[in-house]
């Protein structure tokens, strides 16, 4: 089988290219930006929930020096979509992930990418050509 090359944002989903070590360490240099992130996802994942869909696969780790972002594969009847789950870092390490995700993305048969996340992300990510699609309201109870 031939070696895929790595780069260090690249998704971390083969884990037949990278142990489950490596992604425990990984993921325990990024434990602080990944928690961080959590604090605005609304409760519905804790950091141990995040690992397990990460080393199963399920979720997709980029990694870097200054920051990471964790991605999931979203498939409807009609469109498949990298949906960016949590980030968090130096903006600049983050934004930098895009052209890296998005060609994997493409790889995977995805058309788009999708982010939920607090309001600030809109004027940031505009400038990349992301653009408002919907509204998610949560009414907690």
């Amino acid at each position: 089988m031939q070696q895929q090359q790595q780069h260090s944002h690249q998704p971390r989903q083969q884990l037949h290219y990278q142990s489950h070590e490596y992604m425990a360490k990984e993921f325990i240099r990024c434990q602080k930006w990944i928690e961080d992130a959590l604090k605005h996802s609304g409760g519905t994942h804790e950091t141990i929930d995040v690992f397990h869909a990460i080393l199963e696969g399920r979720m997709q780790l980029w990694s870097g020096k200054d920051g990471c972002a964790v991605t999931e594969l979203l498939v409807y009847p009609r469109k498949k979509v990298l949906h960016v789950f949590l980030a968090g870092g130096k903006m600049e390490q983050i934004i930098d992930f895009q052209r890296d995700a998005i060609e994997w993305a493409k790889q995977q048969g995805c058309t788009a990418m999708s982010i939920a996340g607090r309001m600030g992300w809109k004027k940031v990510l505009s400038k990349h050509g992301w653009k408002p699609k919907f509204l998610t309201l949560t009414n907690e109870f």
